[in-house]
C-alpha cells in the first residue's frame, strides 16, 4: 500500500490571514507597518495591476522592513512570533485536519509563499514538513531579497515534485 501525503497552503488556508503583514506588524507595530505600506503603495498597486511580479513586490516590502536587520535578531523575532502570535491565527479546523491526517499515518507538508523563518518553529512543533520561500542573508544581515524563487504559484508545484516522488504516495 502506498504512503499517504497531504499538502497544505499556509496563509489563508491554515491561517485566517496573511502572516507576511502580521510579522511586519509584530516587529514594528501598526503605525510603522501602515506607513511602510503607504510608502510602498506604488509598487503594491503595480503588482495588483499585473505590472510587476509577486516576487518583485514581495522583495520591496521585505527589504523595507527587514533589509538591514541582523540575522540573529530576525530569527529571534520570527521564533517569538511563531510561539506567541501565530497560534492565534491558526484555523481550528485546519489544525484538527492536520492532526487527523497525522493520526492516520499521513505525512503532512506545508507549502508556503511566506518565508519559512516565521513558520518553521510552529511547523516543527507539529512535526510537519515545510517548503517555503527562503530569504537571503549576507554577512549576517537579512537583505530582504528572496534566495532563489518565491514559493508561489507554479514554484510550489516545482518544489513539491523536486522533493517528493509523488508516485510513491496516495
Amino acid at each position: 500500500m502506498s504512503r499517504r501525503i497531504a499538502f497544505f497552503d499556509f496563509d489563508g488556508t491554515i491561517t485566517d490571514r496573511d502572516t507576511l503583514i502580521e510579522i511586519f506588524r509584530y516587529t514594528y507595530g501598526s503605525f510603522r507597518c501602515n506607513l511602510g505600506f503607504i510608502l510602498n503603495s506604488p509598487v503594491l498597486i503595480a503588482y495588483k495591476l499585473g505590472l510587476v511580479s509577486n516576487q518583485f513586490a514581495k522583495e520591496i516590502m521585505l527589504t523595507y522592513f527587514f533589509g538591514t536587520m541582523k540575522a540573529d535578531r530576525f530569527r529571534q523575532q520570527c521564533d517569538d512570533f511563531a510561539r506567541t502570535v501565530l497560534p492565534g491565527f491558526i484555523r481550528p479546523k485546519a489544525l484538527e485536519e492536520i492532526k487527523k491526517l497525522q493520526a492516520a499515518g499521513a505525512e503532512v507538508v506545508i507549502v508556503s509563499a511566506s518565508a519559512g523563518d516565521w513558520i518553521k518553529a510552529w511547523a516543527n512543533s507539529l512535526g510537519v514538513a515545510l517548503i517555503a520561500t527562503n530569504l537571503e542573508v549576507k554577512n549576517d544581515i537579512v537583505t530582504g531579497k528572496i534566495n532563489g524563487r518565491n514559493c508561489y504559484g507554479e514554484e510550489k508545484i516545482r518544489r513539491i515534485t523536486n522533493i517528493y516522488e509523488l508516485s510513491g504516495y496516495k
